[in-house]
């Protein structure tokens, strides 16, 4: 078993008792100010869901719907980032608040940074792209395609915002098909319809 502290307390202690969870707050602060984590995360209530955010030192490195089951994406990252995850610290304020505008029509964009680890190559070009698509305005997959320089990756273009860490932020919601239809969205077909109607009547 490890001896770090950091690595053994993943969750926040029970509010029934004050004195650890002071403690659980005072590491979370010295193992983030450290860099001694990998990686933080917390839970954000919102108007499509509970919404895991997640951060490394780099910026924000995972937002994931319900629907995605928290424990699963937790787990992911866990492997693909580092072992070293705490719930709590301060390092995801900036996105919490900045979402919280964006679903009071008082947002448009996002500011915090974004570790875009987690995508490769051809996504990778997709995702850039992505946030080049106005606020209010959509693209076809097949526009997206020409524009990241693959006019025939259509599909490709299809996998990397179904496999998008970073939805709402990086906007695949804008991304339909040709026809108008909405297609596929990995947080379901009504969250991408209330993303795409909130936008819209801003």
């Amino acid at each position: 078993m490890s001896d770090n502290p950091i690595q053994l307390l993943t969750e926040p202690a029970s509010g029934e008792d004050e004195r650890l969870a002071a403690l659980h707050a005072a590491l979370v602060t010295r193992a983030s100010a450290e860099s001694s984590l990998d990686v933080t995360y917390r839970l954000l209530d919102s108007p499509v869901g509970p919404l895991l955010l997640a951060a490394t030192e780099n910026g924000v490195v995972r937002v994931a719907f319900e629907i995605e089951d928290h424990d699963r994406v937790l787990e992911s990252l866990g492997s693909s980032v580092g072992s070293r995850i705490l719930r709590g610290g301060v390092r995801l304020d900036p996105l919490a608040r900045e979402l919280d505008d964006y679903f009071a029509g008082r947002r448009q964009g996002f500011d915090v940074p974004l570790d875009l680890r987690l995508a490769r190559g051809f996504r990778l070009t997709v995702l850039r792209h992505l946030g080049e698509i106005p606020y209010g305005s959509t693209e076809s997959y097949g526009e997206v395609a020409v524009a990241s320089g693959s006019p025939r990756a259509v599909r490709a273009v299809g996998s990397a915002c179904a496999t998008n860490p970073l939805p709402i932020i990086v906007p695949c919601h804008r991304v339909v098909r040709s026809d108008g239809s909405l297609g596929g969205y990995l947080g379901g077909l009504p969250t991408k319809k209330r993303l795409l109607a909130l936008e819209r009547a801003a």
